[in-house]
């Protein structure tokens, strides 16, 4: 599983999701939206906004999200083992 968050470093949501994913010992690959143009380029493109945080876990997309929303969206990966 591929999991990519895409943040500002100083966007409380942002910080939320990362602790979400820690606190799971799930491994993803972050990209600061801030600091980063192509970052931000990809992150519009795949989510249609600027606001963040955005994460992509194999290709499925939640965008401008807290961790509720995230809770939601991960059930999906639930059903399989490889979310670990």
């Amino acid at each position: 599983m591929k999991i990519r968050l895409f943040i500002k470093s100083f966007c409380p949501w942002c910080h939320k999701a990362q602790h979400w994913l820690d606190a799971r010992g799930l491994k993803y690959e972050t990209f600061d939206v801030i600091t980063d143009s192509k970052a931000m380029t990809e992150m519009v493109n795949l989510s249609g906004q600027r606001l963040a945080p955005v994460i992509d876990v194999d290709g499925k997309i939640l965008a401008d999200f807290g961790p509720e929303e995230l809770a939601g969206f991960w059930k999906q990966f639930e059903a399989t083992d490889s979310h670990k």
